[in-house]
């Protein structure tokens, strides 16, 4: 959200709740700076009024979508006017028991690389000042161990905030099989992490279709823009499901591949079986199922494929496809 919107509805939020009296729009518009210096006082030209009404009514559905509740007051002076009891708008005491409190003190670490890092330090501090036990006082001597979720990708910070604001974003994107990047446009829907890595679900405008992005493919800068959505967005996305049948976590066979000694980790941790091949290369037995070529083209000249065949023709014809590209 820009500052000067976020300023606008916080001077409106806090007119509504300091009013003993629910207040018109004409009055509004001549108390809030942002309103006075955009549309000038109540008495400007008439030619202001409608756009000044569409601004006031979407800062009023903005607040409400926040969760601040207004109400509307008819026959003010033949007006209507607006305002927002603080006892409508006050949150019940929160009370959390000592695991909760844990839990809420655990979460707050993991983001310490990321814009949410300032965020979770204030809630933590404010829940220690009402009292509360966090995790380093519930685990006092376990302080080495603290989870963390790694966040070394420059496109994480404004996809967050575009999935946030419901933005469409445009980003170059190269594909494990493709030699050059492309030009993705995509509405944003949620950002998971995933055994280390971070991925995008939302819905490819191009293709007219759910796709999941891998932040680290990302190539260049992600711009978004003021727009709405074309697509519904799903109650709940399936970004684990996804990518897991893109590694073949949801095999029901084998394969058989030949991995160069001291690499492919990531594979050796999946293998079902592992045996040495002699000349520096090593043989693993690991599960086959959707998506397992376009991953083991990844570790590329490290990984040879020897059964099924149907495997192996399909990782040499995506690195033919990288090779002529």
């Amino acid at each position: 959200m820009a500052i000067a919107k976020a300023e606008r509805l916080m001077n409106l939020a806090l007119c509504l709740l300091g009013t003993r009296r629910p207040l018109s729009k004409r009055e509004l518009r001549g108390s809030i700076e942002a309103y006075v210096e955009a549309f000038g006082p109540a008495t400007a030209a008439a030619r202001s009024d409608d756009a000044f009404n569409r601004m006031f009514e979407r800062d009023k559905d903005d607040l409400r979508e926040l969760g601040l509740v207004i109400e509307t007051v008819e026959g003010l002076d033949g007006d209507t006017g607006y305002l927002a009891r603080r006892d409508s708008n006050r949150l019940p005491p929160v009370a959390l028991d000592a695991e909760e409190a844990a839990a809420l003190g655990l979460a707050a670490k993991v983001w310490q690389q990321a814009r949410l890092a300032g965020a979770a330090s204030g809630a933590l501090q404010k829940l220690r000042a009402a009292g509360m036990p966090l995790a380093e006082d519930a685990y006092e001597g376990h302080s080495a161990l603290e989870p963390r979720i790694p966040v070394h990708e420059s496109s994480f910070e404004p996809l967050m905030l575009a999935c946030r604001d419901r933005r469409p974003v445009t980003f170059a994107y190269r594909k494990a099989t493709a030699a050059r990047p492309e030009t993705r446009h995509v509405e944003p829907w949620t950002l998971e992490c995933w055994r280390g890595h971070w991925y995008l679900a939302g819905w490819d405008r191009d293709r007219l279709a759910e796709r999941v992005f891998r932040l680290s493919r990302i190539t260049g800068r992600v711009r978004s823009r003021a727009a709405a959505f074309t697509a519904p967005v799903p109650d709940h996305v399936t970004v684990r499901e996804t990518v897991e049948s893109w590694a073949g976590e949801t095999a029901t066979r084998t394969a058989r591949i030949r991995l160069r000694a001291g690499s492919g980790y990531p594979l050796r941790a999946r293998a079902l079986s592992t045996r040495s091949a002699g000349d520096g290369w090593d043989e693993l037995e690991i599960p086959y199922g959707h998506g397992l070529d376009a991953w083991l083209v990844e570790f590329g000249p490290d990984v040879v494929v020897l059964e099924p065949g149907e495997l192996r023709a399909d990782v040499v014809d995506r690195l033919r496809a990288v090779a002529k590209g």
